[in-house]
């Protein structure tokens, strides 16, 4: 089976993981070195970040 692309670029993890504090760890040892952990709680601020955009997106004027 095909592995799919993601939907979040590297940016975006690269700057959900340094809020999250555990960027220092993707650079050494890739994505694949973070803890299931760690990409859940990238995943879960990833969609509260979206979210919040929509909120307010969805707050302008009619």
């Amino acid at each position: 089976m095909p592995r799919r692309r993601g939907i979040m670029s590297d940016a975006l993890k690269a700057e959900l993981a340094k809020e999250l504090g555990f960027y220092d760890v993707v650079q050494r040892e890739g994505w694949g070195g973070i803890t299931t952990r760690d990409a859940g709680n990238l995943v879960k601020l990833a969609i509260q970040k979206a979210e919040q955009q929509l909120a307010r997106k969805g707050a302008g004027p009619a």
